[in-house]
């Protein structure tokens, strides 16, 4: 899993709308050529005496109704003295694998106390959803879900929501598009879209790169930086020697320089990585400049040409070493064309400006996982809340 590009936000963004388009909208299988009739069985000749009777089956214990998932209690964390719930984690926790939720819980709660930061600020700008608006738009909702034959209370109910924090989570996201709209006009939109070319036509990297997670101590971060640093500069060495030794061209020499270089980081990210990428050697496959990455990690990892690789980058999960390892080219785009593609772009630097203004000034106090935190089960509804 790209733990540090924006899963968790999308698990979180995803609102209880989300969980009816399904339903909604039925997939046309497509057309299937029936298969040719069996040749009929032979039978046995039927006996003179009709079966008569019961057939006698094992005898087996009564299925149980299965269990609504307790919800969990206690608090998270606190932003500014305001309490993030417990379960507001677990909504989107449950829907890892247990071997990711670890890393995934930083990552959930990180984005949760941006959220609350945020809110708090547009409540200081004095943005408001009216109680009218909210009950407006939570009556369309239900008329979607409706349509869908999906039962608004069972829904809320499967995602452990109340009435009244869906309520506020629906006011929280009225208020974020209300200042998007306000920011994001037009003119705006277009000094976005002339600035960066890349972002919106449709260019992808792939990239490696070996994660460590030293948490705040400074000591323990320096010594980070210092272990990714001397692994890239013996990866550049030991890539530099193989380029020597190579026979032929200028060609041959960089083949050899790349291969090796490639080989080290992949087998150095297996050793050290603290990413479930460490699997694949910290490959990420391709991704684009916007949406999937958080901005510090994909700004370097396209600056990068193929192959070589980043200094140290820190990003909210830790340091990390990146190599691109290829490029693709996308294709120019006009504005119109892409407007709502560049809203949504604006709409994830607004947030991160907001955040980076705010969240250092913001009292926050994160408390420890309670000890038990393994959901029953990772196929659940999308939780509904609602994220910028």
């Amino acid at each position: 899993m790209r733990f540090f590009n924006r899963r968790a936000a999308a698990i979180l963004t995803s609102s209880i709308l989300a969980a009816s388009a399904s339903a909604q909208a039925p997939v046309t299988p497509p057309p299937v050529t029936p298969a040719a009739p069996a040749a009929p069985a032979t039978l046995p000749p039927a006996t003179a005496t009709p079966m008569t009777g019961t057939v006698p089956l094992p005898s087996v214990a009564p299925v149980e109704p299965a269990k609504p998932e307790p919800r969990p209690t206690g608090v998270a964390a606190k932003v500014n003295g305001q309490e993030i719930p417990e379960v507001a984690v677990y909504r989107a926790l449950r829907q890892f694998p247990a071997e990711e939720r670890e890393i995934a819980r930083k990552e959930i709660l990180n984005h949760l106390i941006e959220n609350y930061i945020i809110d708090q600020y547009l409540n200081a700008l004095k943005m408001t959803a009216e109680p009218a608006e909210v009950d407006k738009l939570i009556e369309e909702l239900k008329g979607e879900l409706k349509k869908g034959s999906v039962d608004y209370q069972k829904q809320l109910e499967q995602m452990m929501l109340t009435e009244a924090e869906f309520r506020v989570e629906v006011a929280a996201q009225m208020k974020w598009d209300k200042f998007l709209k306000q920011q994001g006009n037009d003119a705006e939109l277009k000094k976005l879209f002339d600035a960066s070319p890349d972002v919106f036509d449709g260019s992808t990297v792939r990239a490696r790169h070996i994660l460590m997670t030293p948490g705040t101590d400074a000591a323990k971060v320096d010594e980070a930086k210092k272990t990714l640093a001397a692994i890239k500069q013996t990866i550049e060495a030991e890539a530099k020697k193989a380029a020597d030794a190579a026979p032929g061209d200028a060609m041959a020499k960089e083949t050899a320089r790349t291969k090796r270089a490639d080989e080290l980081f992949a087998a150095y990210a297996q050793k050290y990585s603290s990413c479930p990428s460490k699997k694949n050697g910290g490959d990420l496959s391709y991704f684009p400049r916007v949406g999937a990455m958080v901005e510090p990690f994909a700004k370097a990892a396209f600056a990068l040409k193929p192959f070589d690789m980043s200094d140290v980058v820190t990003t909210e999960f830790g340091q990390h070493l990146i190599m691109t390892t290829a490029k693709k080219a996308g294709t120019p785009r006009k504005f119109e064309d892409v407007k709502e593609d560049v809203r949504g772009v604006y709409a994830v630097r607004l947030r991160d400006a907001v955040v980076g203004q705010m969240k250092p000034k913001a009292e926050i106090v994160i408390n420890a996982a309670p000890a038990t935190t393994t959901p029953a089960s990772a196929t659940v509804p999308a939780t509904a809340v609602p994220m910028k």
